[in-house]
């Protein structure tokens, strides 16, 4: 059985892989920044993972998860993703609230709950920012998406999901009147710092380029 400190390590390593262009592994420093820990304490772990076959690791070298890692990283998003599904659709929390209820959750071990939560759910497909629920069996693809940033002014498109599930960025989309779903125009782009001037449910608004990269479009 694995720890919570290591399932964090796995998902943490998937999710790096899954932004990465020309994938070829994730260094130690760049795991370090998205755990907030320091190098020498990811060092510490990625050496335990690799005692358990779970990455493979060379002293100086790229991460990689092994096809077990991976499939143990993909059972806890699987895991989250659900949580937060039935938070937000049962007991009536935010999306913006979510997150970080569902990052405990996500460490409870009984499949059988898991199972019947999938249930409950009725199998739902995606959470509530849009992500996908990995399936049962593992089946998970992580698909190349577009983002509002590299849209032309003129284009038209549907917010499918977001890539950042920090609090205050979710709440600061809410309160643009973005969400899953929305309809976005690109009204005009600053040249000066790629702001976007966008009309959302009939009123404009105005997003930064780092807001912009964040969220996914159709």
């Amino acid at each position: 059985m694995l720890t919570i400190t290591e399932e964090n390590y796995l998902k943490a390593l998937l999710h790096l892989s899954s932004h990465e262009k020309d994938y070829v592994g994730v260094g130690i420093n760049q795991l370090a920044d998205r755990l907030s820990v320091r190098p020498a304490t990811v060092n510490n772990m990625v050496k335990k993972l690799r005692d358990k076959q779970l990455v493979d690791y060379e002293r100086y070298g790229k991460i990689n998860l092994t096809e077990q890692g991976r499939n143990l990283a993909v059972q806890i998003i699987r895991k989250h993703r659900l949580w937060e599904t039935f938070l937000f659709t049962k007991l009536d929390f935010s999306w913006d609230e979510v997150h970080e209820v569902a990052e405990q959750l996500e460490h409870i071990q009984s499949e059988k709950l898991i199972e019947k939560l999938d249930k409950f759910l009725d199998y739902p497909r995606f959470d509530p920012h849009g992500d996908e629920i990995p399936s049962k069996n593992g089946s998970y693809q992580i698909k190349e998406k577009k983002t509002l940033a590299d849209c032309l002014p003129g284009t038209t498109c549907e917010v499918i999901s977001v890539r950042d599930n920090d609090t205050d960025f979710l709440q600061h989309v809410d309160a643009l009147g973005i969400g899953i779903n929305s309809k976005v125009e690109i009204i005009s782009r600053f040249a000066f710092d790629g702001t976007l001037s966008l009309k959302v449910n009939d009123g404009n608004v105005n997003v930064s380029r780092k807001v912009a990269e964040n969220i996914y479009i159709s």
